[in-house]
């Protein structure tokens, strides 16, 4: 696997670059395609005493990413490591299920999971899957910044709104740092 490391606010020492390699490099196990041509962007960065790592992975039909904030760097990379593991997992037992009913193969880019801890990540997959709530509404004409007062009136982590000039169907949302953001179609 190729690795792009940044940091900010933060340098990236050799022993920083190595941990990180060490630990992404555990994720190929999970691979059936060679990762010498698979790039992970990892960005670090530090802020208010808190470290930040955040890794994305983008593969065919797929993209991998987690971020964890922590006051250990190791730590926080260590977590975001477990992140990514988690989705990985959850996504080949998704496949596996899928391919199981049409011809009992697996999913091409993910070796096949065995042994008890299949079973756990099946059974936790199935209540994280389980639709409890359809909510439908009409989508009023707006501006963005009406959306977001919307959002807060209605104290939503996000909402979805129709664009008033270009009539295309927008989210804002809240960000973690508690600043906003707009997910726009294409």
């Amino acid at each position: 696997m190729i690795y792009n490391i940044r940091g900010e606010n933060i340098e990236v020492t050799p022993a920083i670059q190595d941990y990180v390699e060490k630990k992404l490099d555990k994720l190929t196990r999970y691979f059936t395609t060679p990762t010498d041509a698979q790039t992970a962007y990892v960005n670090l960065k530090v802020y208010n005493e808190k470290q930040k790592v955040e890794v994305t992975i983008p593969m065919p039909n797929l993209l991998l990413r987690a971020e964890e904030t922590n006051l250990d760097m190791y730590a926080a990379i260590d977590l975001v490591v477990d992140k990514l593991e988690r989705q990985i997992r959850k996504h080949k037992t998704k496949l596996n299920r899928k391919s199981r009913a049409k011809d009992g193969g697996i999913g091409e880019y993910f070796k096949s999971l065995e042994g008890p801890e299949d079973v756990a990540v099946y059974d936790e997959d199935e209540a994280e899957l389980e639709l409890v709530r359809t909510k439908r509404f009409t989508l009023k004409p707006m501006d963005t910044e009406e959306a977001i007062l919307q959002m807060d009136m209605l104290g939503h982590s996000f909402f979805v709104f129709s664009d008033a000039e270009t009539g295309n169907t927008n989210v804002v949302y809240r960000r973690k740092d508690g600043k906003y953001g707009l997910i726009e179609p294409e």
